[in-house]
């Protein structure tokens, strides 16, 4: 067995693998618990009309008089969204979508607002916002908007497990695994890596089996679509 190849490698990428499988069934455990819509409106007989809509839809609700006092109680990132009011006191509904797009905040955005106007709206959508309603809001709309935020969750929150699980694996090679892999997917054969770490070409050759084994894939294409999700390499490199 070459020098710094490890007999364990199958044991150790099958833990991890397991790691990566519980953190993704995790996740898709959370996309079938029931969604928390937070609704964020100065008005209270807004807030009250429309949670009973959506509690009437089978969703939970939670109800924040102003956008300060939804960055003071941080929703927990679970499967759900913000319908937000645009003009409110203090903070406006603008200046909070911009502090939780700063903060990384998970939670998909609905407007939901009596003062709209095409500039608010398109520079709401520009900012990442998945919707802008006009109240009041028809319930269908609501209810479609609502079901393609939370789609949209549950495809973000998914790439998010799964780039999280990656970055797990990569954690587990070797350094020298680490030299290998990059240059595997950058398209380098075995005897070229050989050459430019100055090894044996066998040796390298079981180097990239235990990244492969780690990893769990088969094929280079597999190696280089992971190696593109931990932003090792651009998209644009791959042959």
């Amino acid at each position: 067995m070459p020098a710094g190849i490890s007999d364990n490698a199958g044991e150790t990428a099958t833990k991890n693998v397991s790691i990566c499988r519980v953190e993704i069934q995790r996740s898709l455990q959370m996309s079938t618990a029931v969604p928390v819509i937070h609704i964020v409106d100065d008005d209270e007989s807004v807030r009250t009309a429309v949670g009973r809509v959506l509690r009437a839809a089978g969703y939970q609700v939670s109800l924040y008089e102003s956008a300060g006092q939804l960055l003071e109680n941080l929703p927990a990132p679970v499967r759900g969204c913000i319908l937000l009011d645009v003009q409110m006191p203090g903070l406006n509904g603008l200046q909070l979508q911009e502090m939780l797009g700063k903060m990384s905040f998970e939670l998909p955005i609905i407007f939901l607002s009596g003062h709209g106007d095409i500039p608010t709206s398109v520079r709401t959508i520009k900012a990442g916002a998945d919707d802008f309603l006009s109240k009041p809001a028809p319930k269908k709309l609501l209810l479609e908007a609502i079901e393609r935020a939370l789609n949209r969750y549950d495809e973000t929150h998914e790439r998010y497990v799964r780039l999280g699980a990656f970055r797990e694996l990569f954690s587990t090679l070797t350094p020298r695994e680490r030299e290998v892999f990059s240059l595997v997917v950058r398209g380098k054969l075995n005897k070229q890596i050989a050459h430019e770490l100055g090894a044996a070409e066998r040796t390298i050759k079981a180097h990239r089996h235990s990244v492969m084994q780690k990893f769990r894939v088969k094929s280079l294409a597999e190696l280089v679509s992971i190696a593109e999700k931990l932003g090792l390499i651009a998209e644009s490199t791959r042959s």
